[in-house]
């Protein structure tokens, strides 16, 4: 049986020596291994240069598990050692305490393609959405035991699987069934997620630091309007930090029934954390023509772009709802803005949001830029892992 081989043109290996662990169509000479393989990449002159897994009908066919040492198997013991850097890593950043729920593996940025994990307490989350990942499904549900010794569940019910040909999975990998609901606190707010109908693992952990900022700035504001609310993490934030009311906007009634759990069990009566179901940007535009006015807005909207030819579409989204909101603004008003979209990079965003302010004929000022946690981290070599921006800013008249 031959060898599964992953050799580049001429001149192309200079992204795999900077440590990319992407390899496209374009850059690929010849590929004979089968999706899922885990497969040796070559230069053009056959010096070795990594191992990768295998998808060949992907836009990226080979995406790194291993960098230059040829000796290196990428079996259970190569598993286990990355998941071990990446709770070291965790431990690092958060001085040795780790939150109730955080982030163990973030894919590419911990050297594990094809791979999310979410703790919860003493349960795990995952989402394999790669080929070669997904060769490995059962050692990784082993390894994850040592951090969630209760259970580890799978939600592989994402659109990036079947860019591999995978269809989508979900269900019990390893341990016990996990709860209806897990429970968790963060910044002293209780929090409820749905590990098996919730958006990603049930829960947006990656704006830790977002929720924590909105919490700081909130004092004062006398009514707040938190849209695409999901389960209220935002609008809980908001009343923490001293807001009067909050309103939660969101499409599904689904979501915003947890929210109300979530307000109920951190004490918010329904006067303080209101919520509607509606379209956020139907609703923006009725506010807009009744005159409606907020102390407070978070946008914090889905994927408005997957791909770079969605970018400039994604543009027009992004400036809509934020020229609709820097008009409902109050004078001295804070709104705070996120793009999660990949393909929406930083300096994009912010060009959208000073369009949209000029638009607006307003002067607003921008006094915070926000990112995802520290448990979603960026490796260096792979800046395609930076993804979700905020901007934090006042409108001053």
């Amino acid at each position: 049986m031959s060898e599964a081989l992953a050799v580049l043109k001429q001149g192309r290996e200079k992204s795999i020596l900077r440590g990319h662990p992407w390899i496209f169509s374009g850059a690929l000479k010849k590929l004979s291994g089968k999706t899922g393989d885990t497969v040796r990449v070559v230069d053009s002159e056959g010096n070795f240069l990594a191992w990768g897994a295998c998808s060949p009908d992907s836009a990226i066919p080979v995406k790194i598990w291993s960098f230059g040492n040829e000796a290196e198997k990428i079996d259970a013991s190569f598993f286990e050692r990355k998941l071990e850097q990446a709770f070291l890593y965790r431990k690092t950043v958060f001085n040795g305490v780790l939150p109730d729920a955080y982030r163990l593996v973030n894919a590419e940025s911990d050297g594990l393609p094809g791979l999310v994990a979410d703790v919860y307490n003493d349960c795990c989350v995952c989402q394999i959405t790669g080929a070669g990942m997904d060769r490995f499904r059962d050692v990784i549900a082993k390894l994850l035991l040592k951090y969630a010794p209760r259970s580890v569940y799978e939600r592989s019910d994402v659109e990036s699987r079947l860019r591999d040909g995978l269809s989508f999975r979900t269900g019990l990998l390893a341990g016990e069934e996990p709860p209806e609901f897990f429970q968790f606190t963060e910044n002293g707010i209780r929090f409820s997620a749905d590990p098996r109908n919730g958006h990603k693992t049930g829960f947006y952990l990656d704006q830790r630091i977002s929720r924590k900022t909105v919490m700081e700035a909130a004092a004062g504001a006398e009514d707040a309007l938190n849209c695409f609310s999901y389960t209220g993490g935002f609008g809980l934030a908001a009343l923490a930090g001293g807001a009067k009311r909050v309103l939660n906007i969101d499409a599904s009634a689904d979501a915003l029934a947890i929210a109300r759990k979530n307000a109920e069990a951190n004490g918010f009566t329904e006067e303080q954390f209101g919520t509607q179901v509606a379209d956020v940007f139907q609703f923006l535009r009725k506010c807009r023509d009744s005159r409606r006015t907020f102390d407070l807005i978070v946008l914090d909207p889905p994927k408005f772009a997957d791909t770079a030819a969605q970018r400039e579409k994604a543009a027009r989204g992004y400036k809509d709802i934020n020229l609709l909101a820097m008009k409902l603004l109050r004078p001295g008003g804070k709104l705070f803005t996120f793009s999660c979209s990949g393909a929406m990079d930083g300096d994009l965003f912010t060009k959208v949001v000073d369009s949209a302010a000029a638009d607006a004929k307003c002067d607003f000022r921008i006094f915070a830029r926000m990112a995802q946690g520290p448990d979603h981290p960026v490796a260096a070599t792979f800046p395609e892992g930076f993804y979700l921006k905020g901007i934090a800013g006042v409108r001053i008249s």
